[in-house]
């Protein structure tokens, strides 16, 4: 393992998340601020409780992911995909290092800034709400599971794309809907039965549903299935980066 490799293109990546600093962190808490403001201000006066939880803090764990999740597929995917843009991946292919270590400098950059993000609003949240966290390592955990494999996905989409149109593709037309949808801002409990069938269909559901019992102690799945869901996905995320680099797809073309 070259960790001087790693750590080259993990501070790399760190250094220009602090130089756009007011892009990448600034905006997302005030976006998320926004959330409270509107959802807890205008729906919470309406449903005061969901699960015994007040609405305004059942809401935190679905906002915290609604923003880890885009923010760690965005932040891989234009980490990987500007080298592509001006050339130089060719020089990092070409240097001793193998795709384990490439993946591991980009996803874990990626996944750090969009952790750092998560904890940011999650002290925002107490500013709004009183929330109590039932399991705090097992949130942590959570999110940190949910920041790699997301980071993971974001890192295939900024190799897939080709252009910078296609890198906010998926995030804005696939992840940010299914996150809606994926009781972020309700329980599926709430839902008609056919919807609640049709809602377990959403892999998202499952990811939102372990982080809120790891807040609250209550979930809409089982807290099993949550982490085979996000075991699944990360595992299917290095499957396809292992692939990319066996074959070259969309690397060496």
């Amino acid at each position: 393992m070259n960790l001087t490799a790693v750590a080259s293109i993990y501070r790399f990546e760190m250094a220009r998340f602090f130089r756009t600093i007011t892009q990448s962190l600034v905006s997302p808490v005030l976006s998320t601020s926004l959330y409270f403001v509107v959802f807890g201000t205008a729906i919470g006066s309406r449903i005061q409780e969901v699960e015994g939880v007040s609405y305004g803090a059942f809401i935190v764990p679905g906002l915290i992911m609604l923003s880890v999740m885009t923010q760690a597929t965005s932040n891989a995917s234009f980490g990987i995909y500007f080298p592509k843009f001006i050339g130089t991946i060719y020089e990092l292919l070409s240097a001793p290092v193998n795709f384990l270590e490439i993946t591991l400098g980009y996803v874990g950059a990626a996944a750090t800034k969009a952790l750092f993000i998560g904890l940011i609003i999650l002290v925002t949240a107490f500013f709004f709400v009183d929330i109590t966290i039932a399991h705090p390592f097992a949130m942590l955990a959570f999110l940190v599971l949910t920041c790699v494999s997301f980071s993971l996905l974001g890192f295939i989409i900024g190799i897939w794309a080709g252009n910078f149109e296609q890198l906010q593709l998926i995030p804005l037309l696939i992840i940010t809907p299914l996150v809606f949808l994926g009781g972020s801002f309700y329980s599926v409990t709430m839902l008609p039965p056919i919807w609640q069938t049709i809602t377990m269909f959403n892999p998202v559901v499952y990811l939102i549903s372990g982080f809120r019992w790891a807040f609250f102690g209550a979930a809409d799945v089982p807290i099993g299935l949550s982490l085979l869901a996000i075991a699944a996905f990360t595992g299917a995320c290095l499957i396809a980066i292992w692939w990319i680099f066996r074959t070259g797809w969309r690397i060496r073309q």
